[in-house]
């Protein structure tokens, strides 16, 4: 029923737990393909010491031409896409099957990260536990896809062309590209917040920073900006934007400050404003880190709704500097 696809760039120690993992699935009902996107390090061994599939590219090409290499290798009916630095539960196979059997009319399903990432570092607790909260909070229909943990019908995927492996060469919103045109098509794709996995990756301020601005950010505002949606869901829901409104507006009140003194108060009142609203997501991180750990995450919250307006600015600026065209999903070709 499910073929899992499993694309990588070297990351071998990260690849080596998650087959682990998918080894110790008590849904027995699958198979496993590891793309290999033109590693250095030596990965079909890991591979088959788990009796696994695997499948080597010329690359690096970036994991949605990896993806899409293995979706048209597989033959189950569903594809399960699951990052190389990410371990499945026991159950998150299971759980993928049982939402799609139970609804015909389901075409995809996402999970989240669990709340126990495996980095101890502050950013990575932070990065992970935010996704988590983000994700756990909107169980249900979803305009979007998640490749990091995510499975789709295989003769939808191919029909919607498989990820946009030309415009995204590197990681990216691939993912969530290919989710916008086949909900948008009228096709039901649900976040299933019971289906768990837990994420490896090592977070650090270079890493943090590129990612969400230069490959979420911009390209998920270029997005909508082709696309003509403003979809009310995850990180871009309608308050999320408001709050990322209210943050640029505290710093135009800062600069206000060179000819009004007093415009402080405004910005200060305006971050008091955007703090108590999220009083709840702070105390999620409380409760579940501590008191200090939340403390620290109130000014990186700010910030990030500081760089996600930034980022929304700059996609306006360029996409309308280069009058790019909107897209439509009937434009789409299948994969092939």
């Amino acid at each position: 029923m499910l073929s899992v696809v499993v694309p990588v760039y070297n990351s071998s120690a990260e690849l080596r737990q998650c087959l682990a993992g998918l080894a110790t699935s008590k849904f027995d009902d699958f198979d496993v393909l590891v793309v290999d996107d033109g590693s250095t390090e030596p990965i079909e061994a890991i591979v088959n010491e788990h009796g696994f599939r695997y499948m080597r590219i010329d690359g690096p090409s970036g994991p949605a031409r990896a993806r899409n290499r293995g979706v048209l290798t597989v033959e189950g009916e569903y594809v399960v896409f699951i990052d190389a630095d990410v371990i499945v539960h026991e159950d998150t196979l299971e759980r993928f099957a049982d939402a799609l059997k139970s609804d015909s009319d389901v075409v995809g399903v996402i999970g989240t990260y669990d709340d126990d990432p495996a980095h101890p570092s502050f950013l990575s607790q932070y990065k992970n536990i935010f996704h988590h909260y983000v994700h756990q909070s909107a169980h249900g229909d979803v305009s979007t896809f998640w490749s990091g943990c995510g499975a789709m019908r295989r003769d939808v995927f191919i029909e919607f062309g498989g990820f946009d492996e030309k415009r995204y060469r590197r990681p990216a919103i691939e993912d969530i590209e290919l989710g916008t045109w086949v909900s948008a098509a009228g096709h039901r794709l649900i976040l299933d917040s019971r289906v768990k996995c837990k994420h490896l990756k090592q977070w650090t301020v270079k890493n943090l920073l590129k990612t969400d601005i230069f490959d979420r950010a911009i390209p998920w505002t270029r997005l909508m900006l082709r696309a003509r949606d403003l979809p009310d869901t995850l990180n871009v829901s309608s308050s999320q934007r408001i709050y990322v409104a209210m943050m640029g507006l505290a710093v135009v009140a800062l600069f206000a400050m060179f000819w009004q003194p007093y415009a402080w108060i405004i910005s200060a009142s305006i971050v008091t404003v955007v703090s108590l609203c999220n009083a709840r997501f702070y105390q999620y991180f409380a409760q579940r880190q501590g008191l200090w750990f939340a403390l620290r995450v109130v000014p990186l919250h700010w910030i990030y709704l500081l760089y996600c307006g930034f980022g929304f600015f700059w996609a306006n600026l360029q996409h309308h500097l280069e009058g790019r065209p909107t897209s439509t999903a009937a434009e789409l070709k299948p994969l092939q």
